[in-house]
């Protein structure tokens, strides 16, 4: 059966929710390395920090929370990837130089078809991300 989208059915946002047992060097990889924005933060939240970051104006970001008794699980497999489509090149470079600088090389992926147009980096806790050089779907 064919489904489609409920037309009375309105999103606000999207939040992608994450773990992480190393907030300020996550934080630092995101923001300071691949350039998006702080666009919030809780701390003593029944025991989690939080800091969300994502694109300014954008209703989509990324939360990364972080429990006082550490992360409650490790990072998912190689082939679980957080991908950026990025049409500019020199933007792609810019910011692999700038993680490079940090720490972060590029890995092989797991899929050789992000290998392609793409770039693949580990954030601090593993976690995988794709500079991928199309302007996407």
């Amino acid at each position: 059966m064919h489904s489609t989208w409920p037309t009375n059915m309105q999103i606000a946002q999207i939040r992608i929710a994450r773990p992480t047992h190393q907030i300020k060097e996550v934080t630092k990889f995101y923001c300071e390395g691949l350039g998006l924005k702080k666009i919030g933060s809780f701390s003593g939240h029944n025991g989690y920090d939080g800091v969300m970051i994502g694109l300014p104006n954008a209703d989509y970001h990324l939360e990364f929370t972080q429990h006082e008794d550490g992360s409650p699980c490790p990072a998912p497999t190689k082939d679980n990837l957080l991908v950026f489509y990025m049409p500019n090149l020199e933007e792609i470079e810019l910011i692999q130089n700038r993680l490079k600088v940090m720490g972060y090389d590029t890995v092989s992926p797991e899929n050789p078809y992000w290998e392609k147009s793409g770039i693949t980096i580990e954030d601090p806790d593993g976690c995988r991300i794709v500079l991928m050089n199309t302007p996407g779907i």
